[in-house]
């Protein structure tokens, strides 16, 4: 066989065909019917043909380690993903915007550049980036063709060799789409690839190994603000309340250390920027920084991915409003129909914007913020863009209202919607609260209050009515029952004058605006006397409730509902106060016709509503101590145990009005005599009243009652 020329040979073949192989001056067609000159000619080297057999060392990261700490399960995760042997191994590391995947991707590969070669690093956000990431990693691999060949051919010379070869380390950093990178992924069959992505873990399946990244532990929130900051450390005001506030994300905490060092401020002061300013601090990066790598444009690059899905924006734009944790998915349907939600969030948890928990979702709070935060050169109308969206967040939570109106669930849903409601009032300034905000509010207050939680509902019962002065009148309808609510509130929390001047104002407002006799007015005067005695006016307190009993049964009649309120009141104060009857009324009531009284409502209560209504355990407690008062003992414990499974049905197990049934269970089985079953369930009792009700009123009342039982104090 002939010997092959250095640079191979051609052969020209059918018509006006022209074949050369290195330099020409003339070409002519076989035909010679065309000719043609070239002044310059291509002479491909060696490494066209062939690869050089060994390669110089290539290392190509950026400068994304100095601020690193810990993570120290994701890198032994990396180690021992890389560890093993042939075979191509990918890895993608995803998470949220910010949360550290390239800083982490970078310090394990600057870690390795003995065990790989090359180590590089290629942007591949788009199909161009990639492209030109293998380009700059051909012009270092083999730099005689650099010049030589056009770069796609240069990319496609580069992409051969990594086909060819092993040992080698690409890092990927930010893919967007895994579509970009599959094409390079299937033709390096034994090669090391560490992804960077906000896309989920789903979108990798039969690609690559997913990692999920977290956000930072506590401690190492503090000790990365510690390393860029360069000031007390962990000792200096404000840091650890700082990292909290920036949910412990890398970049927002990268971010503010650096702002808070080159301004020369400490970090209680940049929280207070954050609060008033947050659309400033959200964009301001420290200089020589990369523009672009703070958290508003961070999250904006994936806001725009997801600009073709309105209900993707919509429920980002609601749920910003929300506290970010245990979100039910239900609480989104009415944003569109049930394939729209579900296309719409199966998206934002691909792009890594929400984490999704069975029946709930999650939000990190800085994608919350910047989601709620009009930017700092917005427009007016992008401003009242940010208010509208605000509006539409609390008309779902009145959607949701409405449900649980009718709901008989346990108290796990409404809980969860007052936090819900909670976070919508301080995360907004009250001019912006509406009369569907006042009645929010106060629901949410009544919630938080039957679930033992007096300081919170207090809280919200304050902004109600603040919202209700002003957003309506102080004499309106729904102005005089947020003083109710409030009152009721400040009741449980121990502020019992405070609740008795509310109740006194609400007794005086239905008094003027329905008269006397209507029954929300024998309501007010009902609520009043509780908060007598309350304040420890007894005996003003069951005269007023005696009156009003006597007057409701006259004006109503004695099967009226309000009626039944007002003597369920009366009687309750009568218990209280251990009054004999006679004393406060001058008359005796017939017990026995108030047992059968009682029956008959909750019959009925239980025909039109069913077991879970609340009027219905309402209902079962005032048997139990109609029971009492009629000195039936077995009954009285039977009746016990009803409105027990009653309370827990309506509100679960340690509401406080589930507490307070039973606690008066244990009191009327020792009552009864079954001394020895009360002291078993005692104590699970006592434990729950103390964790779910701490310190307030109710609480040491409970324990009190419970303890004077076993001490002798009281039969």
């Amino acid at each position: 066989m002939p010997e092959r020329p250095p640079y191979g040979s051609a052969e020209a073949s059918g018509d006006r065909s022209i074949a050369a192989v290195q330099s020409i001056r003339q070409a002519l067609s076989g035909d010679g019917a065309v000719a043609m000159y070239a002044e310059t000619s291509l002479t491909l080297p060696a490494e066209a043909y062939q690869f050089p057999a060994s390669v110089p060392k290539l290392v190509n990261l950026p400068e994304k380690t100095r601020s690193f700490v810990g993570r120290e399960r994701e890198l032994a995760l990396l180690e021992a993903a890389f560890g093993d042997p042939g075979g191509v191994v990918v890895h993608a590391v995803h998470g949220l915007g910010g949360i550290g995947k390239s800083t982490l991707a970078a310090h394990w590969a600057a870690g390795r550049v003995g065990d790989f070669n090359p180590v590089w690093w290629i942007s591949a956000e788009s199909p161009a980036d990639v492209d030109a990431g293998i380009a700059a990693l051909g012009r270092a691999l083999l730099p005689a063709l650099v010049g030589v060949l056009p770069e796609e051919a240069l990319r496609e010379r580069t992409v051969q060799w990594l086909a060819s070869h092993d040992g080698w380390l690409l890092v990927l950093d930010n893919v967007s789409d895994p579509a970009d990178i599959k094409p390079l992924l299937a033709r390096a069959p034994d090669g090391r690839f560490l992804i960077t992505t906000r896309r989920g873990a789903t979108s990798w399946r039969g690609l690559a190994e997913p990692l999920d990244l977290d956000v930072l532990g506590p401690a190492e929130a503090v000790e990365l603000f510690t390393k860029i900051y360069q000031g007390h450390g962990s000792h200096d005001p404000g840091v650890r309340e700082l990292c909290a506030e920036l949910g412990r994300l890398p970049l927002a905490i990268d971010q503010a250390a650096a702002y808070c060092r080159e301004a020369g401020i400490t970090p209680q002061e940049y929280l207070a920027l954050l609060a008033d300013y947050p659309a400033d601090m959200y964009a301001a990066g420290a200089e020589g920084g990369d523009a672009q790598r703070t958290m508003a444009r961070v999250w904006n690059v994936t806001l725009k991915r997801l600009a073709d899905h309105r209900q993707a924006l919509d429920i980002l734009a609601a749920t910003a409003w929300w506290a970010p944790d245990a979100i039910p998915r239900s609480y989104l349907a009415p944003l569109g129909t049930p394939p729209q939600i579900t296309e719409a969030i199966r998206r934002l948890a691909a792009h890594s914007m929400i984490t999704l928990h069975g029946d709930t979702i999650s939000v990190h709070r800085l994608v919350q913020a910047v989601a709620r935060t009009p930017a700092a050169d917005a427009l007016p109308q992008s401003r009242q863009l940010i208010q509208l969206q605000r509006e539409m967040a609390a008309l779902l939570l009145e959607t949701v209202s409405l449900k649980l109106a009718s709901d008989t669930g346990t108290e796990g849903p409404g809980r969860v919607w007052a936090t819900h409601v909670e976070v919508l009032a301080t995360r907004s300034v009250p001019e912006w609260d509406t009369e569907r905000d006042v009645e929010l509010y106060g629901l949410a207050a009544s919630g938080y209050l039957v679930d033992g939680h007096p300081v919170h509902a207090v809280a919200l019962a304050e902004r109600a009515l603040s919202a209700a002065v002003r957003v309506l009148a102080a004499d309106d309808p729904m102005t005089s029952v947020s003083r109710g609510v409030l009152a009721g509130c400040l009741q449980v929390a121990g502020e019992q004058e405070r609740a008795l001047a509310l109740y006194t104002q609400v007794l005086v407002d239905a008094e003027r605006a329905l008269g006397p006799e209507h029954p929300d007015t024998f309501e007010a005067r009902g609520q009043l006397a509780q908060a007598l005695a309350w304040a420890g006016e007894s005996e003003r307190a069951l005269t007023l409730a005696h009156e009003n009993a006597q007057v409701a049964a006259r004006v109503l009649g004695g099967f009226h509902p309000t009626t039944h309120d007002a003597r369920s009141v009366l009687d309750e104060l009568r218990r209280d106060t251990d009054t004999d009857t006679r004393t406060a009324t001058g008359t005796e009531p017939d017990a026995e016709a108030r047992v059968r009284e009682v029956e008959d409502q909750l019959a009925r209560a239980v025909a039109e509503s069913g077991e879970g209504d609340a009027a219905v355990a309402d209902l079962r407690m005032e048997l139990l101590f109609a029971h009492h008062d009629a000195g039936h003992r077995a009954e009285t414990v039977q009746a016990a145990e009803e409105a027990v499974a009653a309370f827990r049905r309506r509100y679960g197990d340690t509401s406080m009005l589930t507490l307070y049934a039973r606690a008066m269970h244990v009191a009327f089985l020792y009552w009864a005599g079954d001394k020895a079953r009360a002291r078993v369930l005692a104590p699970d009792v006592e434990a729950d009243i103390e964790r779910a009700l701490g310190s307030t009123p109710q609480a040491q009342h409970l324990l009190s009652l419970l303890s004077r039982l076993f001490t002798g104090e009281s039969g």
